[in-house]
């Protein structure tokens, strides 16, 4: 008789279950978290069989485990199972025997699993965007600490370029003696952060090799040798959105929408999207902003100044972000280089990200 497994995962431990072919309940089966125990309880499951798993942040070694035990893991999105399952009531064994009853019923709310080789890769590009915060948040916290004390530097549009940072030393001597170190230990930090930027980039270039899925992104406007590697590692297989807008939206770049009664309010981002995807596209759309006056004509630049002029920066940098991310589904399924709309051959932005 078939059985549909089901693994509801905790920090410590995971509870096996799920339902046979007749939805009656199988056994629920707590296994710590410990390798040798997760993989006795694997070889009990008949071999060949499917195993949900709701994504967590520890998922990567559970899917690991199951594959190497010759079982298929279907990686299940969390919320809207959650939704799907319609219970009122919450414990680990009505979660496990939920997940069964979806899998029985083919309802399963799945999302890709990434190959092995990809989960790793990704860790480059994600390790370096988290420095890349770092580097902000330093700069921003620097910026705040001169405005504090209405030290201005009009001088240069960068203070921390390399003229800026000579001004700068001659203007520390104005802040309080303990803010002066603080900040001196902060710019000690930024230039060793900028280091480490320097060498996850050089790694990133070394070790990700070129893809065609890669030099087709990479024609996108605003995308560079970098975005276009971040981009394919989190779009991975675009066979797996059913379109442009499916894409745009796993993105983080499509606004949520509350239509009724003839008003429609438009409202955030969703939260469970992918967050490294939606840090590219905006990091494009500001490359796109700080090339405006190179390609005033292009059509990501008029798209900018037309959101920008009705409803702000940060509207329009989304608008922008949901072209790219929108125009990266048609590059990659159509296999063809980017085309700005109502172009007969195209035009292609300076990459610079």
């Amino acid at each position: 008789m078939k059985h549909y497994n089901a693994c509801d995962a905790h920090k410590r431990y995971s509870l096996f279950g799920g339902v046979d072919e007749m939805g009656r309940r199988l056994k629920t089966v707590r296994v710590e978290h410990e390798r040798i125990e997760y993989r006795s309880h694997l070889k009990t499951i008949k071999p060949g069989s499917t195993i949900a798993l709701e994504t967590m942040g520890s998922w990567y070694w559970m899917v690991d485990e199951i594959e190497k035990a010759g079982h298929i893991p279907l990686l299940v999105h969390a919320r809207k199972a959650k939704l799907m399952m319609g219970m009122i009531n919450k414990t680990d064994a009505i979660d496990v025997g939920g997940l069964g009853v979806l899998s029985r019923n083919n309802t399963l709310p799945t999302v890709w699993i990434p190959p092995q080789e990809i989960r790793d890769l990704r860790e480059l590009p994600r390790t370096r965007m988290n420095m890349v915060n770092i580097r902000t948040g330093l700069k921003n916290r620097i910026h705040a600490t001169f405005d504090k004390y209405n030290i201005r530097i009009d001088e240069v549009t960068d203070i921390f370029g390399k003229s800026g940072r000579q001004i700068m030393a001659e203007r520390l001597n104005e802040l309080p003696p303990e803010t002066r170190r603080a900040v001196e230990d902060q710019l000690k930090l930024l230039d060793d952060t900028r280091e480490q930027i320097a060498e996850e980039e050089a790694r990133i270039l070394k070790l990700v090799k070129a893809t065609p899925e890669m030099l087709l992104l990479k024609t996108l406007p605003g995308f560079g040798p970098i975005l276009s590697v971040v981009a394919a590692l989190e779009i991975g297989s675009v066979e797996r959105f059913p379109g442009a807008s499916h894409l745009a939206s796993y993105a983080g770049t499509v606004a949520r929408v509350s239509s009724s009664g003839g008003v429609t309010r438009m409202g955030g981002i969703r939260p469970d999207v992918n967050r490294f995807l939606r840090w590219a596209f905006i990091e494009a759309a500001n490359c796109v902003v700080l090339n405006l006056r190179r390609n005033p004509s292009a059509h990501v630049s008029l798209l900018y100044k037309r959101i920008r002029e009705r409803r702000g920066h940060g509207k329009a940098i989304v608008a922008v972000s949901r072209h790219l991310a929108e125009a990266s589904y048609w590059v990659l399924t159509k296999k063809e280089p980017y085309r700005a709309p109502g172009s007969a051959v195209g035009h292609v932005l300076s990459n610079q990200g």
